[in-house]
Protein backbone atom coordinates (compact mmCIF):
# COMPACT_ATOMS: atom_id res chain seq x y z
CA UNK A 1 0.00 0.00 0.00
CA UNK A 2 1.02 3.39 -0.54
CA UNK A 3 1.10 6.42 2.65
CA UNK A 4 -3.00 7.60 1.56
CA UNK A 5 -3.32 3.55 1.80
CA UNK A 6 -1.60 3.39 5.36
CA UNK A 7 -3.22 6.18 6.71
CA UNK A 8 -6.46 5.26 5.77
CA UNK A 9 -6.19 1.92 7.41
CA UNK A 10 -4.51 2.98 10.08
CA UNK A 11 -7.86 5.35 11.05
CA UNK A 12 -9.66 2.65 10.18
CA UNK A 13 -8.24 -0.17 12.83
CA UNK A 14 -8.65 3.28 15.37
CA UNK A 15 -12.05 3.31 14.43
CA UNK A 16 -12.16 -0.54 14.92
CA UNK A 17 -11.04 -0.57 18.12
CA UNK A 18 -13.57 2.45 19.08
CA UNK A 19 -16.54 0.96 17.57
CA UNK A 20 -15.69 -2.48 19.79
CA UNK A 21 -15.08 -1.08 23.06
CA UNK A 22 -17.82 1.69 23.40
CA UNK A 23 -20.08 1.26 20.70
CA UNK A 24 -20.83 -1.97 20.45
CA UNK A 25 -19.05 -2.60 17.15
CA UNK A 26 -21.50 -0.11 15.34
CA UNK A 27 -18.45 0.98 13.05
CA UNK A 28 -16.44 -2.27 13.12
CA UNK A 29 -17.05 -3.12 9.47
CA UNK A 30 -15.04 -0.39 8.16
CA UNK A 31 -11.46 -2.30 7.87
CA UNK A 32 -12.12 -4.51 5.15
CA UNK A 33 -14.20 -2.44 2.66
CA UNK A 34 -10.94 0.14 2.91
CA UNK A 35 -7.96 -1.85 2.69
CA UNK A 36 -9.49 -4.08 0.15
CA UNK A 37 -9.26 -0.51 -2.52
CA UNK A 38 -5.36 -1.34 -1.81
CA UNK A 39 -5.23 -4.65 -1.27
CA UNK A 40 -7.17 -7.87 -2.10
CA UNK A 41 -9.95 -8.36 -0.14
CA UNK A 42 -8.92 -11.74 0.61
CA UNK A 43 -5.45 -10.13 2.55
CA UNK A 44 -7.31 -7.39 3.92
CA UNK A 45 -9.29 -10.03 5.66
CA UNK A 46 -6.28 -12.28 6.89
CA UNK A 47 -4.71 -9.10 7.82
CA UNK A 48 -7.69 -7.34 9.92
CA UNK A 49 -8.29 -10.80 11.70
CA UNK A 50 -5.28 -11.05 14.22
CA UNK A 51 -5.86 -7.29 14.62
CA UNK A 52 -9.60 -8.40 15.85
CA UNK A 53 -8.25 -11.02 18.20
CA UNK A 54 -5.94 -8.87 19.72
CA UNK A 55 -8.77 -6.09 20.58
CA UNK A 56 -11.05 -9.03 21.59
CA UNK A 57 -8.53 -10.16 24.50
CA UNK A 58 -8.33 -6.49 25.59
CA UNK A 59 -12.23 -6.01 25.81
CA UNK A 60 -12.96 -9.48 27.35
CA UNK A 61 -10.58 -8.11 30.44
CA UNK A 62 -12.34 -4.93 30.79
CA UNK A 63 -16.23 -6.57 30.81
CA UNK A 64 -15.80 -9.44 31.91
CA UNK A 65 -18.65 -10.98 34.14
CA UNK A 66 -20.97 -8.44 32.50
CA UNK A 67 -22.22 -9.32 29.21
CA UNK A 68 -25.75 -11.50 29.09
CA UNK A 69 -24.89 -15.49 28.99
CA UNK A 70 -28.59 -16.26 27.69
CA UNK A 71 -28.16 -14.16 24.51
CA UNK A 72 -24.67 -16.05 24.15
CA UNK A 73 -25.66 -19.23 24.65
CA UNK A 74 -28.04 -18.97 21.49
CA UNK A 75 -25.79 -16.63 19.58
CA UNK A 76 -22.89 -18.34 19.47
CA UNK A 77 -23.69 -21.95 18.46
CA UNK A 78 -25.54 -19.92 15.51
CA UNK A 79 -22.97 -18.23 14.66
CA UNK A 80 -20.47 -21.71 14.41
CA UNK A 81 -23.16 -22.82 11.95
CA UNK A 82 -22.42 -19.60 9.77
CA UNK A 83 -18.90 -19.72 9.84
CA UNK A 84 -19.31 -23.35 8.60
CA UNK A 85 -21.36 -22.34 5.70
CA UNK A 86 -19.27 -18.93 5.01
CA UNK A 87 -15.52 -20.58 4.86
CA UNK A 88 -17.47 -23.44 2.66
CA UNK A 89 -18.92 -20.22 0.13
CA UNK A 90 -15.58 -17.97 0.64
CA UNK A 91 -14.25 -17.22 -2.91
CA UNK A 92 -17.42 -18.57 -4.52
CA UNK A 93 -20.32 -16.53 -3.63
CA UNK A 94 -19.99 -12.95 -4.90
CA UNK A 95 -18.84 -9.99 -2.34
CA UNK A 96 -21.58 -7.65 -3.70
CA UNK A 97 -24.51 -10.20 -3.20
CA UNK A 98 -23.43 -10.26 0.48
CA UNK A 99 -23.27 -6.30 1.02
CA UNK A 100 -26.55 -6.27 -0.69
CA UNK A 101 -28.60 -8.69 1.17
CA UNK A 102 -26.60 -7.30 4.70
CA UNK A 103 -27.45 -3.93 3.57
CA UNK A 104 -31.15 -4.47 3.11
CA UNK A 105 -31.69 -6.28 6.41
CA UNK A 106 -29.82 -3.44 8.45
CA UNK A 107 -32.28 -0.63 7.08
CA UNK A 108 -35.05 -3.10 7.41
CA UNK A 109 -34.29 -3.16 10.71
CA UNK A 110 -33.41 0.64 11.62
CA UNK A 111 -36.98 1.64 9.98
CA UNK A 112 -38.54 -1.04 12.09
CA UNK A 113 -36.77 0.35 15.39
CA UNK A 114 -37.65 4.22 13.86
CA UNK A 115 -41.07 3.21 13.92
CA UNK A 116 -41.13 1.45 17.36
CA UNK A 117 -39.78 4.35 18.97
CA UNK A 118 -43.20 5.60 20.66
CA UNK A 119 -44.01 2.45 21.97
CA UNK A 120 -40.58 1.54 23.55
CA UNK A 121 -40.62 4.80 25.06
CA UNK A 122 -43.95 4.19 26.49
CA UNK A 123 -42.60 0.58 27.87
CA UNK A 124 -39.34 1.52 28.42
CA UNK A 125 -36.51 -1.45 30.06
CA UNK A 126 -35.44 -5.18 28.59
CA UNK A 127 -37.40 -7.16 26.37
CA UNK A 128 -37.48 -10.74 26.02
CA UNK A 129 -35.23 -13.35 23.91
CA UNK A 130 -37.02 -14.12 20.29
CA UNK A 131 -35.47 -17.18 19.92
CA UNK A 132 -35.84 -17.10 15.67
CA UNK A 133 -34.44 -13.88 15.99
CA UNK A 134 -31.45 -14.31 18.25
CA UNK A 135 -30.63 -17.54 15.79
CA UNK A 136 -30.77 -15.63 12.59
CA UNK A 137 -29.08 -12.64 13.52
CA UNK A 138 -26.21 -15.06 15.12
CA UNK A 139 -25.73 -17.04 11.72
CA UNK A 140 -26.38 -13.58 10.00
CA UNK A 141 -23.42 -12.72 11.88
CA UNK A 142 -21.08 -15.57 11.63
CA UNK A 143 -21.76 -15.60 7.55
CA UNK A 144 -20.60 -12.05 6.69
CA UNK A 145 -17.87 -12.32 9.47
CA UNK A 146 -16.47 -14.92 7.58
CA UNK A 147 -16.15 -13.21 4.58
CA UNK A 148 -15.61 -9.52 5.55
CA UNK A 149 -15.77 -9.12 9.08
CA UNK A 150 -19.09 -7.66 8.60
CA UNK A 151 -21.05 -9.46 11.68
CA UNK A 152 -21.50 -6.03 13.21
CA UNK A 153 -25.43 -5.19 11.74
CA UNK A 154 -26.73 -8.32 12.83
CA UNK A 155 -25.38 -8.31 15.79
CA UNK A 156 -26.33 -4.41 16.58
CA UNK A 157 -29.62 -5.62 15.00
CA UNK A 158 -30.34 -8.30 18.10
CA UNK A 159 -28.86 -6.28 20.79
CA UNK A 160 -30.79 -3.11 20.05
CA UNK A 161 -34.41 -5.53 19.78
CA UNK A 162 -33.76 -6.76 23.23
CA UNK A 163 -33.10 -2.86 25.13
CA UNK A 164 -30.10 -4.10 27.09
CA UNK A 165 -28.36 -1.27 28.96
CA UNK A 166 -25.77 -0.02 27.33
CA UNK A 167 -23.29 -1.77 29.34
CA UNK A 168 -24.45 -5.22 28.81
CA UNK A 169 -24.87 -4.40 25.25
CA UNK A 170 -21.65 -3.54 24.57
CA UNK A 171 -20.30 -6.50 26.67
CA UNK A 172 -22.42 -9.33 24.74
CA UNK A 173 -21.39 -7.92 21.65
CA UNK A 174 -17.38 -8.39 22.44
CA UNK A 175 -18.24 -11.99 23.76
CA UNK A 176 -19.79 -12.56 20.82
CA UNK A 177 -17.29 -11.15 18.42
CA UNK A 178 -14.13 -12.78 20.81
CA UNK A 179 -15.75 -16.57 20.41
CA UNK A 180 -15.86 -16.09 16.75
CA UNK A 181 -13.13 -14.28 15.64
CA UNK A 182 -11.33 -17.07 17.62
CA UNK A 183 -13.33 -19.56 15.74
CA UNK A 184 -12.52 -18.37 12.07
CA UNK A 185 -8.71 -18.61 13.06
CA UNK A 186 -8.91 -22.04 12.41
CA UNK A 187 -10.89 -22.17 8.91
CA UNK A 188 -8.67 -19.06 8.04
CA UNK A 189 -5.66 -21.60 7.97
CA UNK A 190 -7.15 -24.10 6.25
CA UNK A 191 -8.30 -22.36 3.65
CA UNK A 192 -4.44 -20.72 3.67
CA UNK A 193 -5.44 -16.89 3.93
CA UNK A 194 -2.90 -15.99 5.88
CA UNK A 195 0.62 -15.02 4.68
CA UNK A 196 4.30 -13.49 5.65
CA UNK A 197 3.09 -10.47 3.88
CA UNK A 198 -0.53 -10.01 5.60
CA UNK A 199 1.03 -11.26 8.84
CA UNK A 200 3.34 -8.41 8.73
CA UNK A 201 1.09 -5.94 8.19
CA UNK A 202 -1.25 -7.24 11.17
CA UNK A 203 2.11 -6.59 13.23
CA UNK A 204 2.80 -3.10 11.89
CA UNK A 205 -0.84 -2.04 12.91
CA UNK A 206 -1.21 -3.45 16.48
CA UNK A 207 0.05 -0.83 18.53
CA UNK A 208 -3.07 1.16 16.85
CA UNK A 209 -5.26 -1.39 19.51
CA UNK A 210 -4.50 -0.18 22.73
CA UNK A 211 -5.20 3.61 21.49
CA UNK A 212 -8.78 2.31 19.94
CA UNK A 213 -9.72 0.78 22.70
CA UNK A 214 -9.00 3.16 24.96
CA UNK A 215 -10.62 6.06 22.99
CA UNK A 216 -14.04 3.48 23.24
CA UNK A 217 -13.78 3.06 26.55
CA UNK A 218 -13.69 6.79 27.96
CA UNK A 219 -16.46 7.42 24.96
CA UNK A 220 -18.53 4.97 26.15
CA UNK A 221 -18.47 6.74 30.12
CA UNK A 222 -19.22 9.90 28.52
CA UNK A 223 -22.56 8.90 26.22
CA UNK A 224 -25.69 8.85 28.43
CA UNK A 225 -27.90 5.74 27.49
CA UNK A 226 -30.66 7.16 25.67
CA UNK A 227 -28.16 9.43 23.08
CA UNK A 228 -26.19 5.96 22.80
CA UNK A 229 -28.57 3.93 21.61
CA UNK A 230 -29.79 6.42 19.40
CA UNK A 231 -26.26 6.81 17.96
CA UNK A 232 -25.68 2.90 17.41
CA UNK A 233 -29.34 2.66 15.51
CA UNK A 234 -27.95 5.34 13.38
CA UNK A 235 -24.00 3.70 12.93
CA UNK A 236 -26.56 0.55 11.76
CA UNK A 237 -28.69 3.05 9.39
CA UNK A 238 -24.89 4.19 7.50
CA UNK A 239 -23.24 0.97 7.69
CA UNK A 240 -26.85 -0.73 5.99
CA UNK A 241 -26.73 2.51 3.55
CA UNK A 242 -22.40 1.83 2.62
CA UNK A 243 -23.43 -1.92 2.48
CA UNK A 244 -26.34 -1.31 -0.26
CA UNK A 245 -24.47 1.50 -1.78
CA UNK A 246 -21.47 -1.41 -1.98
CA UNK A 247 -23.93 -4.41 -3.51
CA UNK A 248 -25.10 -2.48 -5.80
CA UNK A 249 -21.68 -1.38 -7.35
CA UNK A 250 -21.34 2.19 -6.52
Amino acid sequence: MDALGWFVTAIAILLTGISKAGLGGALGGLAVPFMSMWIPPRDAVAVVLPILIVMDMVGIRVWHGKADRGDLRHLIPAALLGIGAGTLLFGVLSDRMVKLVLGLIALAFVADRLLRRRTEAAAPGERPRALPFAWLCGAGAGFTSTLAHAGGPPIMAYLLSRGLPKERFVATSVFFFTAINLAKLPFYLGIGLFSRDTLLMSAMLLPLVPVGVWLGLRLLRRIPERPFFLFATWALALSGVKLLWDGLGG
